[in-house]
């Protein structure tokens, strides 16, 4: 149930019929995975928090860096040197006392990526790199958990969804193109790119747990902050996914 303080720190979400009380309480019961706190992970994490998810663990092994505060809005210049799982914490906590926020100061890898994606009913992925991504994904179709993904690039940026049934990372993308994908402090990015794809990630992990909407599953979101164009894929094939079903 919702106290009164959650009554009037979430009535804007109170007043939309599609959402409402019961997509509220299904929100504050939620425990919230996020893998990476940099450019994805900063708006993501700050429009999760304030929507009321209950447990928002963040796990990043990274630390601070002067080059970050031009796109990673969760820090400022007092947390330069500090780990950022740590810094989003303090930030995410001040931001919202009610949720829990759990910091992992650690990188995801093969041993002990199952155990944490478990734990958790949806995973949002913000990681910058391409095994780190694949690693996830295949653990969040294993555990059977949803997951929220995205990526940047210079001007350009993707999101797509996934749920025990629909196309997975791998159906999109069945083989790591690694060599094709430098990182962002080797080619560059646009600072507001990642505050607009991971705001799509808040966006998709909400609705996700809520169970409302349409969210992004089978369909690959694609945007051009240059042209400022939006794109839609749709219908690839879920055949390669080792865990969907025939």
């Amino acid at each position: 149930m919702l106290d009164a303080t959650e009554r009037e720190r979430y009535g804007r979400h109170l007043l939309l019929p599609e959402l409402g009380e019961a997509g509220q309480e299904r929100l504050k019961a939620a425990r919230v995975l996020l893998v990476g706190a940099g450019g994805l992970g900063s708006p993501a994490a700050l429009y999760l928090a304030a929507a009321g998810i209950g447990t928002l663990t963040i796990v990043d092994h990274d630390r601070v860096d002067l080059s970050n505060l031009q796109r990673q809005v969760l820090y400022d210049s007092g947390d330069v040197g500090a780990p950022k799982a740590e810094a989003a914490a303090r930030r995410l906590r001040a931001l919202n006392p009610g949720t829990r926020v759990d910091a992992r100061v650690l990188r995801v890898d093969a041993g002990n990526v199952l155990e944490l994606v478990a734990g958790h009913d949806l995973v949002v992925d913000g990681s910058d790199r391409l095994p780190t991504r694949y690693l996830v994904a295949d653990a969040c179709v294993l555990a059977g958990k949803p997951l929220v993904s995205a990526a940047i690039h210079r001007f350009e940026g993707q999101a797509f969804s996934y749920r025990p049934g629909a196309p997975c990372y791998r159906c999109l993308f069945p083989e790591s193109a690694r060599a094709a994908a430098p990182s962002c402090a080797e080619a560059g990015v646009l600072g507001v790119l990642p505050g607009i794809l991971g705001s799509v990630q808040a966006a998709e992990a909400i609705k996700l747990v809520a169970g409302i909407g349409t969210p992004l599953l089978g369909r690959l979101l694609t945007f051009d902050a240059l042209e400022m164009r939006w794109q839609e894929f749709r219908s690839f094939c879920a055949a390669m996914c080792f865990g969907h079903s025939e």
